[in-house]
C-alpha cells in the first residue's frame, strides 16, 4: 500500500502549474482575498499538502477500514457537534496530507468508501435530507453528492441529472459503485439541460441541490494545455449567467416550502456571492437561510472566508485544513409569487 500511495504522491507532484491560470487568480484573489490568498495559493500550487476525506459506504460498511482509520489518527467529521448530523453518515478526516488508495470498480461489488474533499460535504448537510422526501440533484456528475445524499437518508425519490454525456457516463458508474439495487429503483439518471429542468417538473421536489458547473479552481491551476486555458478564461464570464439560469429552473422545480442548496468549487465572488445576491433581488418568493451556525460548529475543521452574506459560507483552504475552495448558500422558497 504504501509503495501505491508513494507512486500516486509522485503522479500529484509532477503536476505542471499553468501560469496563464495562475496570474489570472493572482489578479482577482489577491483583491477578493486580500492578504488570505497568500495561503490558498501556496496550499491550490502545492498537491503534496492536499488532504483527503474517507466517507464511508453505509450500505457496505468497511469495519476493518474504520479501525485503520482511527488507529492512523483520522477522525470524524464534526465529531457529533453539528445539530441534525445523520448519524448513519460516517467521514474521517486526517490534519496530514495524504490519500488511501481508491478503490476499482467492480459490476456486483459495492465499493465501501469514497475519497473526497470534505467541504463537498457541506452542501449535502446543508440540504438536510430526510427519509421520504424527493430531492433533485440538477448537475449530479461525477455523483459524489448523491452518494453522500444517500448515506445521510433514504429519500422517496433522488432524481440525479447531468447534461454532459461523459459526465453521465461517470455518475452512472459512481452509483453502480456504492448503491444497492433495491434502493437504485427510487433514483432516476437524466440527461436534461438542467435549465428546462423547472419547465419539465414544476414544484415536484422538496429539496434542490445545485452543484453548479463552475471555474473549477484546483483543477484549472493545472491545465496541461495553455491555449485550452485561456480559452476557459476568457468564458469565464459567462459561467454566472448559466448558473443563474440554473437556479432560477431549480427554484421552478422546487415545491413552496421546499429548500435549495446551491455550491461551487470556485473563490470567485461572481459566481458566488454576486450569483445569490442577484436570485434574491430578483426572486421575491425566495428567502436566504441563515447557515453561520455550521461555520461556528466546524471551524476546528475548516478555514471559513466572510462572504458578507449569512446564507453563504465560503470554504478555503488553510495549512492543516486544505479543504476548499467549497462555497454553499442555503435558500427557502415561500408560498407567494416570485419576479422573474
Amino acid at each position: 500500500m504504501l509503495t501505491r500511495l508513494k507512486a500516486k504522491s509522485e503522479g500529484k507532484l509532477a503536476k505542471q502549474i499553468c501560469k496563464v491560470v495562475l496570474d489570472h487568480f493572482e489578479k482577482q484573489y489577491s483583491k477578493e482575498l486580500g492578504d488570505a490568498w497568500n495561503t490558498v495559493r501556496k496550499i491550490l500550487t502545492s498537491p503534496s499538502c492536499w488532504q483527503y476525506a474517507v466517507l464511508l459506504n453505509r450500505f457496505n460498511y468497511p469495519f476493518e477500514l474504520e479501525k485503520d482509520l482511527h488507529l492512523k489518527g483520522y477522525h470524524t467529521l464534526f465529531q457529533g457537534s453539528l445539530p441534525n448530523y445523520p448519524k448513519s453518515m460516517k467521514c474521517y478526516l486526517s490534519r496530514t496530507p495524504g490519500r488511501i488508495p481508491s478503490e476499482r470498480h467492480q459490476i456486483g461489488n459495492l465499493k465501501k468508501y469514497y475519497l473526497l474533499n470534505a467541504a463537498s460535504l457541506l452542501p449535502v448537510l446543508a440540504l438536510e435530507l430526510r427519509d421520504g422526501e424527493k430531492v433533485l440533484d440538477l448537475c449530479a456528475a461525477p455523483g459524489g453528492k448523491s452518494v453522500a445524499l444517500l448515506q445521510c437518508a433514504c429519500p422517496g425519490y433522488l432524481h440525479c441529472n447531468e447534461y454532459d454525456s461523459l459526465r453521465l457516463k461517470w455518475l452512472r458508474q459512481t452509483l453502480e459503485s456504492f448503491i444497492p439495487q433495491p434502493l437504485i429503483n427510487v433514483i432516476k439518471v437524466s440527461e436534461l439541460d438542467g435549465r428546462k429542468m423547472g419547465d419539465a417538473q414544476p414544484e415536484m421536489f422538496d429539496k434542490v441541490l445545485v452543484d453548479a458547473p463552475c471555474s473549477n479552481d484546483r483543477s484549472w491551476l493545472f491545465s496541461s494545455d495553455s491555449q485550452k486555458a485561456s480559452c476557459r478564461i476568457s468564458q469565464r464570464r459567462n459561467l454566472p449567467l448559466l448558473q443563474i439560469e440554473l437556479l432560477r429552473s431549480a427554484i421552478k422545480a422546487l415545491r413552496p416550502g421546499g429548500i435549495l442548496v446551491y455550491s461551487t468549487c470556485t473563490l470567485s465572488k461572481a459566481e458566488n456571492q454576486d450569483v445569490i445576491s442577484e436570485i434574491l433581488n430578483s426572486h421575491s418568493n425566495i428567502m436566504p437561510m441563515d447557515i453561520k451556525g455550521i461555520a461556528r460548529t466546524c471551524s476546528h475543521d475548516f478555514t471559513f472566508s466572510p462572504t458578507g452574506q449569512e446564507c453563504g459560507l465560503l470554504v478555503i483552504p488553510d495549512k492543516g485544513k486544505a479543504w476548499g475552495p467549497m462555497y454553499v448558500a442555503k435558500l427557502k422558497k415561500s408560498w407567494s409569487t416570485g419576479k422573474w
